[in-house]
């Protein structure tokens, strides 16, 4: 069932790329997989009422690993690719990567995972939100901003039937807790949105020159360096292709920082299913007159989560 997981996700990735609808199909089937292990509790009490069969335990640990293994090899293949890996996303992709392996070797996933509710609840819902941020664009032409905020409102709810074994019943302030503690966890996910790679999205070049083809639409020499007087003369041009399913319109940012402190913001609209990627630039001419430095483009969706960066040095002027 694990190869099968693994092989299942890597053809998903692939069919996006070839034919999103037969991705569509298999997006919608990992859905199901989830609501019926949502459900599990109660179709097992319902079964046990009318028929007056009780579900063996181990079979239904069994599969709630499988769905666990499925789920975590669809998603890996996108999130491996929208990573940028000198950068925070580095440490969520890294997670989902522990969490795949944690779901294949059984004496870690039976022995010490389950027994600890705490840890099996945020695994639980780690797999969700990861599975939710692939479906949520390809099922419903989602941008990056509302799949997150999506699949974060539906992780946490899911976990509620979970989170409700933590605290007493009966107890007047059970509601307010559990609330409580759903916003805490909301908002902690939301700040460290930018360490969460858009799996919708993934760049496929970025590139800066002080030349552009505009009829071919491509860049001039790529550059790493550049003396300052050249700089305020010219300008840079941050050119970027972004791949993006069919169907996807995106606002994305191009943010300008000079020694981690941002300077300018330029937004570009672009538009999903193109194989090498949506193609856009932007000139920037306005520099500071203390420009040297090291700098850094980075490339960010509304909702602030990173598609990729590039970073340049300006030097003193040549004598």
């Amino acid at each position: 069932m694990a190869a099968f997981g693994f092989a299942s996700g890597l053809a998903s990735f692939f069919l996006v790329e070839r034919n999103e609808s037969l991705a569509q199909v298999i997006a919608l089937l990992m859905l199901l997989s989830w609501a019926w292990l949502i459900l599990e509790r109660w179709l097992r009490l319902g079964i046990i009422k009318r028929f007056g069969f009780k579900m063996p335990p181990a079979v239904m640990r069994f599969a709630t690993q499988m769905v666990h293994q499925e789920s975590l090899f669809f998603t890996l293949p996108f999130f491996l690719a929208a990573t940028t890996w000198n950068h925070g996303q580095l440490v969520f992709t890294l997670l989902l990567i522990t969490c795949a392996l944690i779901s294949l070797i059984d004496p870690i996933y039976y022995n010490w995972l389950a027994p600890k509710r705490g840890l099996f609840v945020a695994f639980h819902a780690l797999t969700l939100f990861a599975v939710l941020l692939v479906v949520n664009p390809l099922l419903l032409n989602l941008d990056t901003g509302q799949s997150l905020i999506l699949a974060l409102v539906l992780a946490l709810l899911f976990s509620l039937p979970s989170l409700k074994g933590f605290i007493p019943s009966g107890r007047w302030w059970r509601l307010p807790l559990i609330s409580l503690m759903l916003v805490v966890m909301a908002t902690g996910a939301w700040q460290i949105r930018s360490w969460i790679p858009p799996a919708s999205l993934r760049m496929t070049e970025i590139t800066l020159s002080q030349q552009m083809d505009r009829e071919q639409r491509v860049p001039g020499d790529s550059i790493r360096n550049i003396d300052v007087a050249s700089l305020h003369r010219d300008g840079l041009f941050a050119w970027t292709a972004v791949r993006a399913p069919r169907g996807l319109n995106e606002r994305i940012h191009h943010l300008w920082l000079l020694n981690g402190n941002e300077v300018d913001r330029i937004t570009v609209d672009i538009v999903g299913g193109r194989d090498q990627g949506y193609r856009a630039w932007t000139h920037k001419l306005n520099f500071p007159v203390n420009a040297e430095g090291n700098w850094q483009v980075r490339v960010v969706t509304d909702s602030g989560q990173l598609i990729g960066l590039t970073r340049f040095t300006v030097e003193p002027a040549s004598e």
